[in-house]
This record gives C-alpha cells, structure tokens and sequence, in this order.
C-alpha cells in the first residue's frame, strides 16, 4: 500500500513538469564552461552592456535562449543555418543541446541533407544544459 501511494505521488509530480525539466542544467557550471565559446561569440546586452568579451566569428548569444534559429540581424549565417532558421524553430534546450553535440549532424538530421556541413566545428559533448542554463539566466527581462 505504501508502495503504490509513493509511486502514485511521484507519478503526479512528474506529471506537472514540462519535457524540458528533464534537463535543468546548472548556469554556474555554464558560465565556468564559458571559455570554451569564448574565443567565437560574446554576450552584450541589448543596451550595449557587455556580459562575456569574446569573438565576433559567431553571433551575441545574449538573449540564445527562446529566440529563432538564425535570427541576429545583420550577422552572416552559414546557409545551412539559416536554412534550417527559415523553419522557424526556436532555441529551446532540447534543441540547443542536441545543436551543441554535433552541429553538421544537426544540421543534417534536421535538414535532411546528408551533404550539409555546419561552419561550426565545436562540440560540447558534455555540459550543453549547463551552458543553456547559463544563457538563459542572462535572457532579457521580459
């Protein structure tokens, strides 16, 4: 009887969280794993405020988290991506965590086209959700 009492318990908890909360990354972790985008992207507010210096090779990921893919005015995407940013997908933690594994192979399951390449050659291959948390916890107030 206790058994199905905290099995149906856990069951109504999990119930109310979204697909995402499965990843919950930590945005400290994010922000000491920085350094690995450091050297291609910065973070500058939209007032001008620099959050994290960094290269102009990639695009501001101030404000990464729930914008479309591809969507930094006046900065020129590989096609691919701003192909694949022409569907309208948004930047959601599945997707930025998927996106940061392997960026050709993203690219090419998402673009069914196994020709595709990204221009992006960096790999997380552990700490995506961290670096996501940490994105998101500098998202514009909304």
């Amino acid at each position: 009887m206790m058994k199905t009492v905290a099995l149906s318990a856990l069951t109504a908890l999990t119930m109310g969280f979204s697909a995402t909360t499965a990843f919950a990354g930590d945005a400290a972790a994010g922000e000491r794993d920085w350094r690995g985008c450091r050297s291609c992207h910065g973070i500058t507010a939209d007032d001008g405020t620099v959050i994290q210096r960094g290269g102009r090779t990639g695009p501001n990921l101030y404000g990464v988290a729930g914008r479309a893919v591809a969507s930094v005015e006046d900065f020129n995407y590989s096609e691919p991506l701003a192909r694949y940013g022409a569907t309208g997908a948004v930047w959601t933690e599945e997707l930025f965590v998927e996106y940061m594994t392997d960026t050709t192979e993203f690219l090419r399951h998402h673009l069914d086209d196994d020709s595709v390449r990204s221009a992006m050659n960096f790999r997380l291959r552990s700490g995506a959700e961290d670096m996501y948390a940490y994105l998101e916890s500098l998202a514009p107030a909304e």
